[in-house]
């Protein structure tokens, strides 16, 4: 792969539709440090966990209004009633457990706020280091030691639905490792908001 095409068309990390590579190219890996921003990207890996990442693309703008915009403040005040309203409508993805861990996890980043390590200072307290860019998709793993660990911690502050696999996905998609292929048409560009950023 040159870098930039593979057989004449623009190398991706993952195909699909527009929504999918709009995804890929504006925000798949680019930084993310805000305590909304990571709490929301959070959620929607574990509403990921046995579907397609193109569903819940899809059903995002959904999501968000059910979910007040994934502010910590507002889920957190979710109560059984609210569960049950949430688990009624069509345009969601309807699954107790993960509905539920979005409204545990909302109380456990609140929770975080008066400690010494706030959700984003706990997140990127796990950044990785710049590695060399895969080749292919066999060379990305699914799971890496720093998932692991940082899937513990969070789940001894409460945070659940959040396996090391997901949590991986999540470290993928707010830029605390660069997966991007070598070849792919946006990796040099990702590469550069990482070496940008500063230490949280």
């Amino acid at each position: 792969m040159d870098g930039q095409q593979h057989s004449g068309r623009p190398v991706r990390c993952f195909d699909g539709d527009e929504l999918l590579r709009s995804y890929h190219d504006q925000e798949w890996g680019r930084p993310i440090t805000d305590e909304r921003g990571l709490y929301e990207r959070l959620c929607l890996e574990a509403f990921q966990s046995g579907i397609s990442w193109q569903v819940v693309l899809r059903k995002r703008d959904a999501l968000r209004a059910a979910f007040e915009n994934f502010e910590p403040d507002r889920v957190a005040a979710f109560d059984q009633r609210m569960t049950e309203l949430l688990l009624s409508n069509l345009d969601l993805i309807r699954n107790r457990a993960k509905i539920g861990a979005v409204i545990s996890n909302a109380r456990a980043t609140l929770a975080l706020r008066t400690s010494t390590t706030p959700l984003p200072v706990l997140i990127w307290s796990f950044r990785q280091p710049v590695s060399s860019a895969p080749r292919s998709r066999i060379d990305v793993p699914s799971t890496t030691d720093a998932s692991r660990a940082l899937a513990t911690t969070l789940k001894a502050h409460g945070f659940r639905f959040i396996g090391p696999t997901t949590v991986y996905a999540l470290m993928q998609a707010v830029g605390l490792v660069n997966d991007h292929l070598a070849a792919c048409i946006v990796r040099e560009e990702v590469e550069a908001e990482h070496a940008a950023m500063t230490s949280m």
